[in-house]
């Protein structure tokens, strides 16, 4: 679910204009949030709980965006177009939309409260409330966003990534830096992925003599499984791309095209660079809505569930789902398609006081684009260890990969994912495990 922060006196007002209502709901099933996780685990549920014993999905917006598409539409590989339909049309029918955000949840009294003043009691509830991006940790972000004369560029939101494109074109020398925050962050392969579809543009176009590409990221590593950072930073020296490790960016002056740095191995070393071309990957956290409930969330502000099997560590008829829960994974979609199957399989045994036999092994993977028609697909576990299903070393780039990425994921997405038909490339490993040679 994307969470926009109004503010605590808009909220307020809004819950006195709206508590009046009072209106009941109840259900064996809620589902707060209704992005990829939601709308997913939501149709796993339609058949075993038709009408009247239904699903409420609480879901504020109206359009439902394939958020992995951003990365090609920012590299101006695909059309925004391409990336959205109305909610109406991705949320099961047999479940029963409530176009509303959840802003009090009692665990104790199985009951939640939305803006509105809506009650809904549940029997079941699933929390799938995504991670919110905040802008506004980083002083200028905001501002330097809104001023097309500032070049700064973020493909992690939809009213920001229709420009990015625009701004790779019209950089024509000097330096271009690309940020990952000293945050978690949704798809971490991402902010690296726009870094190397600029850079083979600005290469195609001849101007690359006159760009200087930089990477800067806040973590200690180009990226978490070694087997595929390996590559990456092949990738980099082979295409005369800098990457800096452990360095956050912590503000931005647009109107001097200023990005100011932290150093994290030395909090008190800060630095200015400039830059002609800046993309920005935002801090992201938890939702604000979730974060107040500190009996259902760990110290960071996530929703505290078990790792492997997704329920909660308190209350017991609470699941978790996506990038809202303290599992450690990294925040893909494909983590999501993976965590769908435990997560409806162990409830079904629960409401049948049977125990849980199935866990979450942290499964994810993210298809790094290094540029058009090359992709290495990372595929990994909870221990960082690669989980992959082709009978090919996927550390390579390749074409066939790419091509997976642009068309195949999509389809699956729309088609598979968002109707509870499709849990991952488990079985798919499964059956090419006879092709796994001189590996």
């Amino acid at each position: 679910m994307n969470v926009i922060n109004t503010g605590g006196l808009t909220m307020v007002r809004m819950s006195k204009i709206h508590f009046a209502r009072d209106i009941h709901h109840s259900c064996k099933v809620l589902v707060i949030g209704g992005g990829t996780a939601g709308c997913t685990i939501a149709a796993k549920f339609t058949s075993d709980f038709p009408p009247p014993d239904n699903i409420i999905i609480v879901e504020p917006n109206e359009v439902h965006y394939y958020q992995p598409l951003f990365t090609l539409i920012g590299g101006g590989l695909k059309k925004f177009e391409s990336s959205k339909k109305p909610m109406a049309d991705v949320i099961p029918s047999t479940a029963h939309w409530l176009q509303d955000r959840v802003i009090s949840i009692k665990a104790d009294e199985n009951t939640v409260i939305t803006s509105k003043g809506d009650i809904i009691n549940y029997k079941i509830m699933i929390v799938a409330m995504g991670l919110q991006l905040y802008w506004d940790k980083i002083p200028g972000l905001v501002d330097a966003l809104k001023n097309p004369e500032a070049q700064v560029s973020s493909i992690y939101s939809p009213e920001t990534v229709t420009n990015v494109f625009d701004n790779i074109k019209k950089t024509r020398d000097g330096t271009a830096l690309f940020t990952f925050p000293n945050t978690a962050v949704k798809c971490p392969g991402a902010p690296q992925k726009i870094a190397y579809l600029a850079e083979d543009y600005w290469r195609k176009q001849n101007l690359r003599p006159n760009i200087d590409v930089v990477y800067n990221t806040s973590l200690p590593v180009i990226f978490g499984v070694k087997k595929y950072a390996d590559a990456l930073w092949k990738v980099c020296e082979s295409r005369n791309i800098k990457v800096n490790l452990q360095t956050c960016l912590i503000e931005v002056r647009g109107d001097r095209k200023e990005a100011v740095f932290q150093n994290l191995q030395n909090p008190k070393e800060k630095f200015i660079q400039k830059y002609s071309f800046l993309h920005v990957c935002p801090p992201m956290g938890p939702p604000t809505e979730l974060k107040k409930h500190l009996d259902l969330t760990n110290d960071l502000g996530y929703l505290n569930v078990d790792r492997k099997t997704l329920q909660h560590v308190k209350y017991k008829n609470i699941y978790g789902l996506g990038d809202c829960t303290s599992t450690p994974n990294s925040k893909t979609m494909a983590a999501i398609a993976s965590q769908s199957k435990i997560l409806y399989h162990n409830v079904m045994d629960d409401l049948s006081g049977n125990p849980m036999l199935m866990f979450y092994d942290g499964y994810a993977s993210c298809p790094l684009v290094t540029a058009p028609g090359k992709c290495i697909l990372a595929e990994f576990d909870y221990n960082l260890k690669p989980l992959e299903t082709f009978p090919i070393d996927q550390k390579n780039e390749y074409w066939i990969m790419y091509m997976m990425k642009k068309y195949l994921f999509p389809f699956l997405y729309w088609n598979l994912m968002l109707k509870g038909y499709w849990n991952g490339p488990a079985v798919v490993r499964k059956c090419l495990q006879i092709f796994k040679f001189n590996k």
